[in-house]
């Protein structure tokens, strides 16, 4: 039997690098699509399948999804797991360019890489989307207002992408809590991934019922999981992943 074929956007993050290592493990075939300056930073497995990407610009999106396409001809899975956070700020103290560098990055390329990755999962085996989106997006607070809105659009998006796919492709979204990655120091690629992090480690921690935050390894199996088969009855919907700080 062949190996599904998986892409996986941002898979160089602290999110993704786990990403990828388990899917790996779990005998996918593995597309890794990141920034130029990202994949030189921090190189996926030799197994992969890498190409540089920018989320955010058409042109570049459909050139890698191009090379996709030439090199395999369909998707089985896809995940998007790009995303940054700009410093937080009170929504009166964002300035117009920060809430539009913001809403390109996150929500504009959810939409051009699904749209594109659509048109390879819809000729694929079983195939299904996952979204990595945030718990902010539904659960909001002070500070991230342009990013929490951007992830709330993108559970939006995933829910129509779910409806107007169905019912060959399944699209689920993931909505984490904060993982203590990179992202929370402005992101791989574009912080000093060892720099003091925007949020209160300890403080967030103690308000979690399981007592501390999340690292990149408790996204893995629930991604996984809405990649395969014993999801196979869910689509459209949002999966939290937050140790018990969100109960919807």
């Amino acid at each position: 039997m062949s190996k599904r074929r998986l892409c996986i956007l941002g898979g160089c993050g602290g999110i993704g690098r786990s990403l990828v290592a388990g899917a790996l493990d779990a005998g996918y075939d593995v597309a890794v699509m990141d920034l130029k300056a990202t994949l030189a930073r921090h190189p996926p497995p030799a197994a992969t399948f890498a190409i540089d990407v920018d989320g955010a610009d058409e042109a570049s999106v459909g050139r890698a999804f191009t090379a996709v396409a030439s090199r395999w001809g369909a998707l089985d899975g896809f995940v998007n797991a790009a995303g940054f956070l700009i410093e937080k700020h009170a929504l009166a103290e964002t300035s117009a360019q920060e809430f539009d560098i913001t809403i390109e990055g996150n929500l504009r390329t959810t939409f051009l890489a699904c749209r594109a990755a659509l048109a390879l999962l819809e000729k694929g085996d079983e195939p299904s989307l996952v979204n990595i989106a945030s718990g902010l997006g539904a659960f909001v607070r002070p500070g991230y207002g342009p990013y929490a809105a951007a992830k709330a659009a993108m559970i939006a998006l995933t829910k129509t992408l779910a409806l107007e796919h169905a019912p060959r492709v399944r699209v689920n979204a993931l909505g984490p809590g904060a993982v203590d990655t990179a992202f929370l120091r402005g992101g791989t690629g574009r912080s000093d991934e060892n720099g003091a992090p925007s949020l209160d480690i300890a403080a967030y921690s103690a308000m979690i019922p399981l007592k501390r935050i999340a690292v990149p390894d408790d996204i893995v199996g629930p991604v996984l999981f809405l990649l395969g088969p014993d999801s196979r009855y869910m689509t459209g919907q949002t999966l939290w992943v937050n140790g018990g700080a969100y109960m919807p």
